[in-house]
């Protein structure tokens, strides 16, 4: 496989928690943020879930530890030039990304592997713009401590190695690769959301209420959690913009936000990050919000 060296930029929800799971799996991590206060709540955010696993005597002290030490952090692009493997982790912007990998592609050596953890975007879209060959796709789940899933996606200009390289990196952070086609939503989330855009559209139509469909489907088909539950958990503003991205792409009606999640939406209801949603989440248990 020959990775030893980890990068990853952005130390938000995602990032924070590859960098985890890399550090916790033996490899040297170098995260990166934009500013000191963004890398101080990385930090926090890592340490936080690292000591809750050894409360929950899932990781020893000196396991933690030892994790913590192979993981320093940085605002300076820079420093990660000495990478074997970067992974991006930050916001789901085309533009953002390929002026990132652009600058990367000027630093780091010729066998680095880059990856994008999006979750919508094309890899290709982002792999015109650097090394194609050297280019994949790796979308981690939230929580990624906890979620054994990752989708590998390889473009029609991945070099086999690459991809080989990738697909042995993720199992080697103890996950479930999977290999995925290079279209938008990659498998997981071609499926999943419209799914949680058609629970939406049946609460416009007035088919039952959040709580009932929530339940029906729960008990009904076995999921863990309803879609509306699942909504707030994934992000009301994430679920948006993921939406119009793969709608954008597909020209499909079945990907093309509906109307109440926009509105919901503009009202700062974001989901449980922001303590509400279609839920109220403040709380013992969370209670449907009028839409």
């Amino acid at each position: 496989m020959n990775i030893s060296k980890v990068g990853v930029v952005g130390c938000g929800l995602m990032g924070s928690g590859i960098a985890e799971i890399a550090a916790k799996s033996g490899f040297e991590v170098k995260v990166r943020e934009v500013n000191d206060d963004f890398l101080e709540a990385g930090q926090k955010r890592i340490r936080k879930s690292i000591d809750r696993a050894v409360d929950k005597e899932k990781l020893t002290a000196e396991d933690r530890d030892a994790a913590w030490a192979r993981l320093s952090f940085t605002t300076k692009v820079a420093d990660l030039a000495d990478c074997d493997i970067v992974i991006e982790a930050i916001v789901e912007d085309l533009d953002m990304k390929n002026a990132l990998f652009g600058e990367l592609d000027g630093l780091c050596g010729e066998s680095t592997i880059f990856a994008s953890n999006t979750s919508s975007l094309t890899i290709t879209d982002m792999a015109a713009h650097a090394r194609a060959d050297r280019f994949v796709g790796l979308h981690f789940f939230n929580p990624v401590p906890v979620m054994k899933l990752v989708e590998v996606v390889r473009t029609i200009a991945t070099s086999d190695e690459t991809y080989d390289r990738a697909f042995e990196f993720s199992k080697a952070l103890g996950k479930v690769p999977i290999a995925a086609k290079d279209n938008s939503g990659f498998v997981v989330n071609l499926l999943l959301v419209p799914y949680m855009l058609d629970a939406i559209r049946q609460l416009e139509r007035g088919v039952a209420s959040i709580e009932d469909i929530d339940t029906g489907m729960a008990l009904g088909c076995g999921y863990p959690m309803g879609p509306f539950t699942l909504c707030d958990f994934v992000g009301i503003d994430t679920l948006y913009k993921i939406s119009e991205i793969m709608f954008d792409e597909y020209r499909e009606e079945r990907y093309a936000p509906p109307p109440l999640l926009k509105r919901i939406v503009a009202m700062g209801r974001y989901g449980r990050k922001t303590g509400q949603g279609f839920y109220d989440w403040s709380g013992e248990k969370p209670v449907p919000l009028p839409v």
